[in-house]
């Protein structure tokens, strides 16, 4: 097993997290739908800070992913610069991942890279789970930290909001409504459409599309989201 920069190992991490586990935040972790049966019940207050006394190691990341344990992933994603998160990592990482937020993580980190807005419409198109999660945990992403990215990309993704808005599974429709906010709130120019859109699943006839357009419309018509985008005065 090789160390990092800072002299972890893989061994050194997996101590590290045993001896911050628990049994209460695993029991937590449960409750919101978290796998936990590879878990050592390590809060994110405890991983953001190790993985910052660890330092940045993609070598170290892809180890602690091999180990197969939920922390030591999550690990593996902080201790991943954007620049290392190739796509090729990315979706090979995404055939293990079985939690919402380890998918949550790693897009993430994946949005922070100028070209994967190239994988929103693949993984929009696999109907696995957490894969389908992850073409819209991206798009919202994106939507935060992509600054350079023009708005037409994300005109384009709401033909794919609209297409999986009646996917029940509860990881996907979260994820899709997530997408749909963000790209209301990321620009004056996006929240017309955004909310128009909101609308017209809140009109719909399919119950988890009208369930996404209604808590978007409450979202995007807030005082809160017009006043931040200079829709209204203060």
């Amino acid at each position: 097993m090789s160390a990092g920069t800072t002299g972890w190992t893989v061994t050194t991490v997996l101590d590290e997290l045993k001896a911050n586990g628990s049994e209460d935040n695993r029991a937590g972790m449960a409750r919101f739908g978290i796998d936990t049966t590879h878990a050592f019940g390590v809060p994110m207050s405890v991983l953001r800070p190790l993985a910052r006394r660890i330092g940045k190691s993609p070598d170290l990341a892809r180890e602690l992913w091999a180990t197969g344990f939920h922390e030591a992933r999550l690990l593996a994603i902080l201790l991943t610069p954007p620049k290392a998160m190739s796509s090729e990592l990315a979706t090979a990482w995404l055939e293990d991942i079985g939690s919402w937020d380890l998918c949550d993580q790693l897009t993430n980190v994946l949005a922070r890279q100028k070209e994967s807005d190239r994988l929103v419409a693949p993984f929009a198109a696999d109907e696995r789970e957490f894969v389908k999660r992850a073409a819209f945990a991206l798009i919202a992403w994106r939507a935060v930290h992509a600054k350079s990215a023009p708005d037409e990309e994300f005109h384009d993704y709401f033909e794919l909001i609209q297409n999986a808005s009646g996917d029940g599974r509860n990881f996907v429709w979260k994820a899709v409504h997530w997408a749909l906010r963000q790209i209301g709130k990321r620009s004056a120019a996006l929240h017309g459409p955004a909310l128009a859109l909101a609308q017209e699943l809140h009109a719909s006839e399919d119950k988890t599309a009208r369930k996404i357009g209604r808590e978007a419309v409450r979202e995007l018509s807030s005082d809160k989201v017009l006043v931040r985008l200079g829709l209204v005065q203060a």
